[in-house]
């Protein structure tokens, strides 16, 4: 099995390379700073990850991330059924929000009853805002690339925390939590990935173009090995 550093530093790598300029290639005055927003994504990316195996081992870190990645998610999502004109990316938007804001309520229900440890954070951390920000300064065309990106390394993240807790957590109810929550993760994971790799979104097809697997499409797949 891929160990999961090796896995995000070959992700970081893949997607500056796929969705880095091409030689020669004049951008736009209002997008001369896209490399660095993918930069700063991925690199939220590989933060994430350790993390998530944080989280895997220490309830209070898993629940703190939890709520915050939950509310990510939501901000993120709302700001994608504004901003898309994909119907496809829009559905799964709102899927998105109602799955998280669903888990949301249940894990605030186990802080209100004394069976989680609290209060949960009522705001984004820095790495997620940044995340919002580059996701928000997106110009159109670039918008639905970024948030199925964006989408797919926060699943992959929350999906590391929340099998590992349910496997290897020390609060019942916690862990029952995370077992339940899992499973929805999964789908939104593979969702957005399939969306990424055959929309044109997608990052080495481009608009009016058949789609052809991207690089964080393939990188999400060796997860899977």
């Amino acid at each position: 099995m891929m160990h999961r550093g090796v896995m995000v530093a070959g992700l970081a790598g893949l997607l500056l390379t796929a969705c880095g300029p091409k030689p020669g290639e004049q951008r736009a005055e209002g997008q001369k700073n896209e490399p660095v927003n993918i930069a700063q994504d991925v690199a939220a990316a590989a933060t994430g990850v350790a993390t998530g195996a944080a989280g895997a081992l220490d309830t209070e870190a898993f629940v703190k991330d939890a709520a915050i990645g939950g509310l990510y998610e939501i901000e993120s999502s709302k700001l994608a059924l504004k901003r898309s004109l994909n119907p496809d990316v829009k559905a799964a938007a709102q899927m998105i929000i109602d799955d998280h804001s669903a888990a949301d309520a249940k894990l605030k229900a186990l802080v209100a009853a004394g069976k989680a440890p609290g209060p949960l954070p009522a705001a984004l951390d820095e790495r997620r805002k940044g995340m919002l920000d580059n996701l928000t300064g997106a110009a159109a065309k670039d918008f639905d690339d970024r948030y199925l990106d964006q989408q797919t390394m926060a699943h992959h993240e929350a999906l590391l925390a929340f099998n590992g807790y349910a496997k290897a957590g020390d609060n019942a109810e916690v862990k029952a939590f995370a077992a339940q929550t899992a499973p929805k993760l999964e789908h939104h994971a593979q969702m957005v990935t399939k969306l990424d790799r055959s929309t044109n979104a997608d990052d080495e097809a481009g608009a009016g173009t058949a789609a052809k697997t991207n690089a964080l499409g393939k990188a999400a797949d060796k997860t899977k090995s």
